[in-house]
């Protein structure tokens, strides 16, 4: 199961499970759910509970921290990782720097300056040590090195291939850690390997939509259109491929089906909230 229960939040971070439940009851937090209903935190929902208890140890009141917490959410939600944020403090002003930008956000008084990247750091030592409920890690399944290297892209991105590798060792047929492995490869620069990855998890599952969108990029890299779009094609349902689409038939003088890709796209940007 992905995600980490309530009682090993708590235990990671040092706060109470009622603390906790107060962040979710705020809306500060949407955990998924569990079979059996129960909640089940992500890694960055961690991170965020570890800026809280930043915030609250730099002497902010709860309400300060609410009113501080609720704007950087917002702010926090088109970032692709917490590991790049930094949050800082000065009197009744609190700042959310990411790379060569920054905005403000409510606070009460304090005075801090921490990196995100070094809490994210210092909870993916404590997930690596608890991760799997306490198990060894030659005791962990496929699916729980999966996860395991979901959470360190966020931190340790050197050390995620490692973890897919070992769920790919344990099960050859988990497609999903074979897209994420080949996305890394790919990132690096090695499309070789990023497209056997690729193809593997297609050999499993063929209609595994991102696998079949990822390896069409491969081929855009590779200037080969044509094939390219008909890996795009089998990914109705992610917007970049309608677009890519719309892209290589508006190369080709196909005005038509270049609008028809185009306007699928922004369909489904609108859907999913993009």
């Amino acid at each position: 199961m992905s995600g980490y229960s309530t009682k090993q939040v708590a235990e990671l971070i040092g706060m109470s499970p009622q603390q906790i439940r107060h962040y979710v009851r705020r809306r500060l937090l949407e955990p998924s759910r569990g079979k059996r209903r129960e909640f089940r935190f992500s890694f960055q929902d961690v991170v965020f509970l570890r800026t809280v208890k930043g915030l609250l140890a730099a002497s902010c009141t709860s309400r300060q921290t609410f009113k501080a917490l609720s704007k950087i959410k917002t702010e926090l939600a088109p970032v692709k990782s917490l590991s790049a944020v930094r949050i800082s403090a000065n009197g009744d002003v609190v700042m959310v720097h990411e790379d060569n930008a920054y905005w403000e956000a409510e606070s009460g008084q304090a005075h801090f300056d921490f990196s995100v990247r070094e809490l994210a750091s210092e909870v993916a030592e404590l997930v690596r040590a608890n991760f799997g409920g306490g198990k060894e890690p030659d005791e962990l399944d496929s699916d729980e090195w999966y996860n395991l290297g979901l959470d360190l892209e966020e931190v340790d991105p050197t050390h995620a291939p490692n973890a897919y590798k070992e769920a790919i060792r344990l099960d050859p047929e988990n497609a999903d850690a074979h897209v994420n492995l080949g996305r890394l490869h790919q990132l690096d620069g090695d499309l070789k390997m990023a497209k056997h990855h690729y193809e593997a998890a297609l050999k499993v599952r063929p209609e595994h939509e991102l696998a079949n969108y990822n390896l069409g990029t491969i081929f855009d890299e590779l200037e080969e259109p044509s094939t390219a779009a008909e890996y795009y094609k089998r990914a109705p349902y992610i917007p970049d491929a309608h677009y890519n689409l719309a892209r290589i038939h508006e190369l080709e003088g196909d005005e038509i089906n270049a609008r028809r890709h185009l306007r699928r796209y922004q369909v489904l940007v609108e859907q999913e909230g993009f």
